[in-house]
């Protein structure tokens, strides 16, 4: 069950596809105001993890806690409603919909009855702002480069005022300078009170940003540490970094 402290429990959890086992017996905890990094090779379980979490997919057994209150498998807008949001590994903009429209509609509320202060321009605008994107609010998503449709999503799931936020393979994509401004942002993101678990494949920026990593090899945790303790882990060094970080 989680505290103020841990506000993010992942307690046994299984996911099943027929035969396979994509993620086996998995427990971990998510500390208040913390950067957790998730790193594995393709097929760790590292999306299936951020998907069971989110409602996409129903654990085959396992319990997920939200501020003391269980949410495994309940609906993904209900989870967003408690403040989880996720930042998905593609980018998934309403094309046809402005850069600002699509902010717009993630800060209005789920509830049909609800009223939210949220779509106020000014709060447009200053998610935009943050996310370099003011100069493109009219414009078209695929008018956008590949890390401005990467920032847009972060934009979109901040609008829904997260108190914790999962990113899936963020810096896909980009080169080091981008890499670079990205987690500066991120940063910003925890200090401003948001806590974070980061999935991505650049090991080096991965690594350089976060407080915590875990390791998953095969749907179980192998390592859980500083980045320092994993990066020096031998079994992680065999199975997934040879040696290099």
């Amino acid at each position: 069950m989680t505290s103020a402290d841990t506000p993010l429990e992942v307690e046994n959890l299984r996911k099943e596809f027929g035969g396979l086992v994509a993620v086996d017996d998995l427990s971990f905890e998510v500390n208040s105001n913390e950067i957790l990094g998730f790193i594995g090779p393709n097929g760790a379980g590292k999306s299936t993890v951020f998907n069971c979490i989110m409602g996409v997919l129903s654990p085959t057994d396992g319990s997920v806690y939200l501020h003391s209150d269980e949410i495994t498998g309940q609906d993904t807008h209900e989870t967003v409603n408690q403040g989880l949001a996720r930042v998905s590994q593609e980018s998934n903009p309403f094309e046809e919909m402005t850069v600002e429209d699509n902010i717009r509609i993630f800060a209005v509320s789920n509830s049909p009855f609800a009223f939210s202060s949220n779509d106020d321009e000014e709060v447009i605008r200053s998610l935009a702002r943050r996310m370099g994107l003011e100069d493109e609010l009219g414009t078209l998503p695929d008018s956008l480069p590949h890390a401005g449709r990467r920032r847009l999503e972060i934009a979109k799931a901040l609008a829904t005022e997260p108190d914790i936020l999962l990113l899936d393979e963020p810096f896909a994509g980009m080169n080091q300078a981008e890499i670079r401004d990205l987690s500066e942002e991120i940063r910003g993101f925890r200090d401003e009170g948001i806590t974070l678990v980061v999935v991505d494949h650049n090991m080096r920026g991965l690594m350089q940003l976060v407080d915590r990593v875990i390791v998953l090899n095969e749907g179980r945790k192998l390592a859980d540490g500083t980045p320092e303790e994993v990066a020096d882990d031998e079994r992680v060094q065999s199975a997934y970094l040879a040696g290099e970080v």
